[in-house]
């Protein structure tokens, strides 16, 4: 009988930004056969929830990331046991994967990385995160999981069994206060806001649209049996403006600007309280009612976390909407390598002075554009949201088939 070795299996790459991910649950549980493609996992990025599928034949071995807990891109969270001639050729790939132990072991000189490594309890990512909130040694501490492994049910009993005159951790909670865990979602969306705020020098620029004739057409669009929210309109408008002003449709590279082919709308949809960002795939190319219905679907899809990866990547430009909510104007935060967001506020009705002088109500909307200064200037982002507003303003536009839009040059030259 061939002897079987154990190998590790890496927590995957399932996402562009994904720097973590929570085992949501095993679908194999250890001592059952693997094939290869069969679902094995189903795992929580900072996108969407995915099941991940076994890469090759073998028996799930010990389970190394319980469910429930979280753990780093490349970090071992299984073991699987296969064959001796199929181990030695797997062999070379765990090294290459981003876990944490090998950098340290590389980059620390060798008395200081020596030093701890044996002093170091087995603990599972989750179970590290809680002691360093609730002040617990896990030194102190005897596992209850696999092999000795500290479990977070292990840290919470430490916890609660603590004397109460035990010192405080600098986080600690006072009676009646609530402390909320970050899932893996919300932990990657903190990183990257601290991240635009800190690293790009924005500027906003605030405009007022007249939405009195695109509400008509809206209403228009319902009797014809179109359903067409006020954001579907402004999806539409903002693609065809970055079509033609195509600086503010691109994305930073470091040292240099990558100004996109496709125009790929991002809309910002609130689910479980996080923020996920589905694009609308070449929406100056789709008429406004596909844009209305494929922004109800994938919205759906986003609020039940059943959105895939792909479509919750590849946005070019991202329109968030607070109107519904009655909010007038607000300043979003860039979506990096994105150079550039649009808020769009509540549809107010005003008065407003006609041409005639007379007052007359208008239905208004404010909205602001934040830009990247490393990409976009400041005429970059008037004359896109001077057509923008011109888009809206005359409706009719948003209702002729593709065609091939006139550059800035071209466009300045008339």
């Amino acid at each position: 009988m061939t002897a079987l070795a154990a190998i590790p299996i890496a927590m995957p790459r399932l996402s562009d930004a994904m720097e973590e991910a929570t085992v949501v649950a095993w679908l194999k549980a250890p001592g059952d056969a693997v094939a290869r493609g069969e679902a094995l996992v189903e795992i929580e990025t900072d996108k969407a929830t995915v099941v991940y599928e076994a890469e090759q034949d073998g028996v799930l071995g010990e389970l190394l990331v319980g469910e429930g807990e979280v753990a780093a891109l490349g970090a071992p969270i299984a073991q699987l046991l296969v064959e001796g001639a199929e181990a030695a050729a797997a062999a070379p790939a765990p090294p290459s994967a981003p876990t944490p132990a090998p950098p340290s072991a590389a980059s620390a000189p060798p008395p200081r990385q020596a030093a701890p490594t044996p002093a170091r309890p087995r603990a599972t990512p989750v179970a590290r995160r809680v002691a360093a909130e609730r002040g617990v040694d896990l030194g102190a501490l005897v596992g209850s999981g696999p092999r000795g492994r500290i479990v977070r049910a292990d840290v919470l009993a430490a916890a609660a069994a603590a004397p109460a005159g035990a010192p405080a951790s600098p986080a600690a909670v006072t009676d009646g206060d609530e402390r909320v865990a970050l899932s893996a979602t919300q932990r990657t969306i903190a990183r990257r806001m601290v991240a635009s705020r800190s690293e790009i020098p924005e500027f906003a620029l605030t405009a007022e649209v007249d939405m009195t004739d695109a509400l008509a057409l809206r209403r228009q669009l319902a009797d014809a049996g179109h359903r067409v929210s006020v954001n579907d309109l402004v999806v539409k408008a903002a693609a065809l403006a970055l079509r033609e002003h195509p600086a503010l449709n691109a994305s930073w590279g470091g040292d240099h600007v990558v100004r996109h082919t496709h125009v790929n709308v991002g809309i910002a949809v609130a689910a479980d309280d996080v923020l996920l960002v589905p694009a609308i795939a070449d929406a100056d190319r789709k008429s406004v009612p596909e844009i209305a219905a494929e922004a109800r679907a994938l919205s759906e899809r986003a609020r039940t976390r059943a959105a895939t990866p792909a479509e919750l990547s590849g946005a070019t430009f991202t329109v968030t909407n607070l109107g519904m909510l009655g909010v007038l104007n607000f300043t979003a935060v860039i979506d990096a390598p994105q150079v550039a967001i649009l808020a769009a506020g509540a549809v107010v009705r005003r008065p407003v002075f006609g041409a005639d002088g007379t007052v007359v109500g208008r239905d208004l909307m404010h909205v602001t554009l934040t830009c990247d200064h490393r990409a976009v200037y400041g005429a970059h982002g008037a004359r896109f949201l001077q057509r923008f507003a011109e888009l809206l303003e005359h409706p009719t536009l948003l209702l002729l088939p593709p065609a091939a839009a006139a550059t800035n040059d071209e466009r300045d030259a008339r």
